[in-house]
């Protein structure tokens, strides 16, 4: 096993065993993640990432001696990215557990005015336990109710068996009617009888075998990152040697959507619904795309360091490639660009065929900027 497979193969390892900690749709696969942090900085490295998904880039450069700081707008990659960064204690968060579910029968009544999809998707014992985790653990703001939260977030939906409800996708929060109709085919209208308080504090014990990861002074931020990038400016927060990162492609992902089932847990809409806000949705709309990329990396050319190095994984679709490559063009014009493109095969995993979208794509491509010598 080479020095860098130790952090993120098999499961023998504090930072392997957290290094994939959190299902989340199109995100850096781990290895990936670890070899560019490696080849592109040295330790005591400044790393940024102004779209940080679940982490990986973080988790990477924390583990690997980089100062790391992530931006991420949707809360269910913030909560993954922060705690797998710095989970809670073993036992607060065990006994937390329990306080949670001994609360669960304060929600007997409440899960009546649970429409047929709730009721289809878990039985009477996991949607009180829910119910009381989502009224009860301040995630926000306490790191042992935040690491409980994340793991049955994790565990919120998943194959047969394998988590909290009927038979659903792990990375993806399908739709309420079409999963009802899928069920009702497969002859699955009566969710699985589990027992949440077993099957959470084995998922727990087991992730925490072997301890929690050693990580170097890294972080998320939670909110907008052109907002974030503006104000990290004003602070003079900057000096950043790698900015690493792979910005959602424009048209072709609702992160909002895709996870709202696990956004509902986190105190969100019941309801699938799709997002206004800006940067929060398809980014369908090409010029607000066009303006968000401008800001943030605009933004980040002032934080980075006169030598950094600037890793872009985007997708090889035209508009978003080429808005891409022509706005780091204008915010870089110091730096070389090499551009490699990486067109899916049949043996090729996307980032979003790691967690089960098989669908045909045009590939990724990655963007690299060097300083000129």
């Amino acid at each position: 096993m080479d020095n860098l497979s130790q952090y993120y193969r098999g499961h023998s390892t504090a930072e392997a065993r957290w290094a994939r900690f959190g299902p989340y749709y199109a995100m850096f696969p781990i290895d990936f993640a670890f070899n560019v942090v490696d080849k592109y900085s040295k330790p005591g490295d400044k790393i940024l990432d102004p779209f940080s998904g679940r982490g990986s880039s973080i988790y990477a450069g924390s583990i690997l001696g980089r100062e790391s700081i992530g931006i991420e707008i949707n809360p269910l990659g913030w909560l993954y990215s922060n705690v797998k960064l710095y989970p809670a204690n073993l036992e607060k968060v065990l006994n937390r557990l329990n306080e949670i579910y001994e609360l669960r029968e304060n929600y007997r009544h409440d899960i009546l005015n649970y429409n047929e999809f709730f009721r289809m998707c878990y039985c009477d014992e996991v949607l009180k336990f829910l119910l009381s985790a989502r009224d009860n653990l301040d995630w926000g703001k306490n790191n042992t109710d935040r690491t409980l939260m994340s793991f049955i977030a994790v565990y919120l939906h998943a194959n047969l068996g394998e988590g909290l409800s009927n038979q659903m996708k792990l990375t993806k929060s399908l739709g309420k009617q079409y999963s009802i109709n899928w069920w009702k085919k497969n002859n699955l209208e009566t969710p699985p009888q589990i027992n949440p308080f077993a099957l959470i504090k084995e998922k727990i014990e087991w992730r925490y075998k072997y301890g929690t990861p050693n990580n170097n002074n890294s972080y998320v931020k939670l909110g907008d990152s052109c907002l974030i990038t503006e104000e990290m400016i004003i602070k003079n927060d900057s000096n950043y040697a790698l900015l690493f990162t792979s910005p959602p492609y424009c048209g072709v992902t609702d992160y909002f959507m895709d996870q709202w089932l696990r956004l509902w847990l986190l105190g969100g809409s019941s309801e699938p619904e799709y997002r206004k806000e800006n940067y929060k949705g398809r980014f369908g709309n090409k010029e607000k795309y066009k303006e968000m990329l401008e800001t943030v990396f605009g933004n980040c050319a002032t934080l980075m360091s006169d030598n950094a190095t600037i890793y872009v994984r985007t997708d090889s679709r035209e508009f978003t490639l080429n808005t891409t490559i022509d706005i780091l063009h204008e915010k870089f014009p110091n730096h070389i660009m090499k551009i490699y493109n990486k067109p899916i095969g049949e043996n090729v995993k996307t980032q979003t065929a790691l967690y089960g979208n098989f669908s045909k794509k045009p590939g990724e491509t990655d963007i690299i900027l060097t300083k000129k010598r």
